[in-house]
């Protein structure tokens, strides 16, 4: 018999047309807030922001900088992971102070922690301070659509998206945050023939290398 992960992982496919008429109820929606919550990242410093888009207009005005992808309106829900352009002392500082509390120790105890962060973050030209960060965003929208494939959610990563427009939209950037990823969220239409086609994925062979 198949596991559970492997039969949710060959079910989910990016979504291209939506069921507009079908809602993700709050407490799934909840669930996967939590699993996006509890995701992977480098340090555990989640260097992001998940912006949720309810607001029509808006969804339109970005369906519009998307190259007019219908996803965006016809889905129930659009996230934006947005990453922070330049993370350092102020969200590790704030990070060292969460972790304290919620440990139960002092923040001194971290302090070798806090200055190993510092050092690398300083380290980092601006440039390559916001790739780390946008990279980040990627480890949480793995794990989102793993916890979307198994509550039977549909879920599209989208890339295909004018970054400064949508910024600007959602005024991003004045917050010190960056688009990287738009994902609809939702159930696929009996019409989106996508669902139909076998999935291609490289065999073993050619996707692994044992050393």
């Amino acid at each position: 018999m198949e596991h559970t992960i492997i039969e949710n992982l060959n079910w989910r496919y990016a979504t291209k047309k939506f069921d507009a008429s079908k809602k993700i109820a709050k407490k799934d929606l909840e669930i996967l807030k939590e699993a996006v919550r509890l995701s992977a990242s480098s340090y555990g410093l989640q260097p992001y922001q998940i912006i949720m888009v309810d607001n029509e207009d808006l969804r339109e005005q970005i369906k519009t900088a998307a190259w007019n992808q219908t996803q965006i309106t016809e889905a129930s829900d659009v996230l934006i992971f947005a990453n922070i352009t330049d993370v350092g002392a102020k969200e590790i500082s704030n990070y060292i102070e969460n972790m304290a509390a919620i440990r139960e120790i002092p923040t001194t105890n971290l302090a070798g922690f806090e200055n190993m962060m510092n050092k690398v973050m300083t380290a980092f030209s601006p440039e390559e301070k916001e790739v780390w960060s946008a990279k980040q965003t990627y480890i949480a929208l793995g794990t989102l659509l793993s916890a979307a494939a198994d509550l039977k959610i549909d879920a599209t990563p989208m890339e295909g998206f004018d970054r400064n427009t949508v910024n600007n939209i959602l005024q991003l950037t004045e917050k010190g945050l960056s688009a990287t990823l738009i994902v609809t969220l939702g159930y696929r239409h009996d019409a989106d023939t996508t669902q139909y086609l076998r999935k291609v994925r490289k065999p073993n062979e050619e996707l692994f290398i044992t050393l």
